[in-house]
């Protein structure tokens, strides 16, 4: 199975368009099948106005160590990934965590280690993780009951994935349509965005037992979309639009919806300019001191965006996606990841622990913000 794996992630786009070197300058490729639809969730306008901020941050956890994902199992128990331990954790109602397991061969350095979590409908865990000279995504079955879960035998559902000291990528998520959708950085080969050959600087969509699928736009590949450099967030909104968040180089950190076959622009555009090229333009860009942009939440009408470097959490209007407002600027550090909790509150993750934030007394913890709609 993992050999198979190995050869299929280096001939996944063996009968997709003819690739583009970063330094080649004409067209971009392009697609040769569609998607037949963009997936979609529930087809009902989310309610009018935008989610804010009403009442107080409470803390759930404290004392996590360079976190990075967090995923809930079908009864509401939080689990965390640790970057550099490969430790997975659960999180208990009285904010304790103990570690159901540990992710093996995880070699953390730089961005690199155990970084996005997903759970699929059978409550399975899938977990993205950087190894020797790869990152790979493996799925791992939950067993036991809260307070004593336990991680099953990993399963590798792709491997081959290029790795790097940088630009890993490492975001996972099931879509609308069921499908498991991953997030890889140019793993610092910038060509590689461009060459649909290759599997980094992609938006991946594949099965949940890592096969591309049928409607996939590129034949035979598990490639979505292209041209990213470091994207590290996804979500859907209720009409199945995609966004994705990315980190920029020196000038624009990005936040995109994502079409199937779409071509992003990196490295030949950095930020807007590209559409002129046959690229996609970002529908918002911020400077990469004011955002870094890594994990991504949408509910409500309302697209949430974790600022690393920024150390805020942007809150966005769905359907005018163009302006963004702020929140928690400079009030708890660095902010990794964001997901909307059973409950209906925001689950924000910071990370201050992982060798280039500045650790408060507590860090890294887990935060939970109450929203109220506007005009309710």
């Amino acid at each position: 199975m993992v050999e198979f794996r190995r050869a299929r992630a280096a001939l996944l786009a063996g009968t997709a368009a003819v690739a583009l070197s970063a330094c080649t300058a004409g067209p971009p490729p392009t697609p040769q099948t569609s998607v037949t639809s963009a997936p979609t969730a529930a087809t009902t306008p989310p309610p009018e106005g935008r989610l804010v901020l009403e009442g107080s941050v409470e803390t759930v956890a404290t004392g996590l160590t360079a976190p990075w994902s967090i995923a809930f199992t079908s009864d509401g128990t939080p689990l965390v990934s640790e970057r550099d331990t490969g430790r997975i954790l659960e999180v208990a109602a009285d904010g304790s965590t103990r570690e159901i397991g540990t992710v093996g061969g995880v070699v953390a350095g730089g961005e690199g280690g155990l970084l996005g979590l997903a759970v699929d409908d059978q409550d399975r865990l899938y977990a993205y993780a950087t190894g020797s000279g790869e990152n790979r995504i493996d799925r791992f079955a939950v067993t036991g009951a809260p307070g004593s879960l336990a991680l099953g035998d990993p399963e590798t559902v792709l491997d081959g994935i290029p790795a790097a000291r940088i630009h890993n990528g490492g975001r996972l998520a099931f879509g609308p349509d069921g499908m498991l959708y991953a997030t890889t950085g140019d793993a610092d080969q910038r060509p590689s965005a461009q060459n649909v050959d290759s599997l980094a600087g992609k938006i991946l969509r594949m099965t949940p037992d890592g096969d591309p699928p049928a409607d996939n736009p590129f034949e035979g590949s598990l490639v979505y979309s292209f041209g990213h450099r470091n994207p590290q967030g996804i979500g859907w909104a209720a009409d199945g639009t995609m966004f994705a968040s990315e980190f920029g180089q020196d000038t624009w950190d990005e936040l995109n919806i994502i079409v199937p076959g779409g071509n992003y622009g990196w490295p030949e555009v950095e930020g807007t300019g590209g559409a002129e090229r046959g690229f996609i333009d970002p529908v918002q860009q911020w400077n990469p001191d004011e955002a870094s942009p890594s994990g991504l939440a949408v509910t409500g009408g309302t697209v949430f965006v974790a600022g690393l470097g920024g150390e805020r959490l942007f809150t966005i209007d769905a359907s005018a996606p163009e302006t963004s407002e702020q929140l928690l600027r400079d009030e708890y550090g660095r902010i990794r990841d964001v997901t909307v909790a059973p409950d209906g509150t925001l689950w924000v993750l910071t990370n201050n622990t992982d060798g280039r934030g500045s650790p408060r007394e507590g860090d890294d913890r887990i935060l939970s913000l109450p929203l109220t709609r506007t005009g309710d």
